[in-house]
């Protein structure tokens, strides 16, 4: 199988990719040989990083979980939708398409392959490629000023989707906590939540609940449960004073991330983050 070209097929707050150098030097020791479990998916830039042989992806965004589900068995109908997506990018047809999911009714009868067409293209499209939704669960970014945006990137959905069809690779969509009931002592669990966003200036609106302190705290009981099944954990987060007090048992490695996508042009650029490790080499 050739695994060039793959990467990220999305855009996306948070995304991994410009950090993978400093996550690479803090993985286990013949990482290939756990199974791999990510419960806060995202774009995959870790996944697709690994490629790993075992893997349990998650994410409690179900449009973002389709588009994965689309991509292994779906993948040429979902290739033929985005080159017509492609072709008709406008300003009206943008808005046409975000606004479908107003009426929920219309919305559901859509098949999944046009949910994640879709969901790829406003992405692709939208202003700073960020994905946010209101407090109805509403997407609402409007559009973005791009002069040729890569809408249809066949050749990598096309290798992404043979990835995830020749290897034993579950696609899951539920609570973070529900997606490692089956992880162990060789199981190895990266975790990309949501960042800690003390004054709420940073961008959490993956979805219309949010993920406050609790859910931050939450997170913490799940790392030190799955630390006692043995399983080795790595996890991301802002670097503030909360998320160090929460994980003070553990070790915390400061790194600098370079973001693109803020919603605060402010808090673009190089950003202090922590990658939290829960074993020692």
């Amino acid at each position: 199988m050739d695994t060039t070209l793959i990467k990220p097929y999305l855009k996306w707050a948070g995304g991994k990719r410009q950090l993978l150098p400093e996550i690479k030097k803090h993985l286990p020791r013949n990482v290939t040989e756990y199974t791999y479990y990510e419960p806060f998916a995202g774009a995959g830039a870790v996944l697709f990083a690994l490629l790993p042989e075992k893997a349990v992806i998650n994410d409690c965004n179900d449009q973002l979980i389709m588009t994965y589900i689309c991509i292994k068995k779906e993948v040429e109908d979902l290739i033929t939708l985005l080159r017509e997506y492609q072709r008709k990018n406008t300003k009206e047809f943008y808005y046409r398409l975000r606004n479908l999911d107003k009426d929920t009714q219309s919305f559901n009868q859509l098949a999944d392959v046009e949910k994640a067409a879709r969901f790829i293209f406003l992405n692709k499209t939208c202003y700073n490629g960020l994905y946010r939704v209101n407090s109805r669960g509403l997407f609402n970014v409007p559009y973005g000023t791009y002069k040729n945006p890569p809408i249809c990137e066949d050749r990598v959905l096309r290798r992404i989707s043979a990835y995830l069809n020749n290897r034993d690779i579950s696609i899951t969509n539920c609570d973070f906590e529900d997606a490692l009931a089956y992880a162990d002592g060789r199981s190895f669990i990266y975790f990309d939540p949501p960042y800690h966003s003390p004054d709420k200036s940073g961008f959490t609106g993956y979805h219309a609940n949010g993920f406050g302190d609790g859910e931050q705290e939450r997170l913490r009981s799940v790392f030190i449960r799955m630390t006692e099944r043995g399983a080795k954990c790595l996890l991301s987060n802002a670097d503030t004073e909360f998320i160090r007090d929460l994980y003070k048992a553990f070790e915390i490695i400061p790194v600098q991330a370079k973001r693109a996508i803020n919603s605060d042009s402010a808090r673009r650029g190089y950003v202090p983050e922590v990658l939290i490790k829960n074993w020692k080499d």
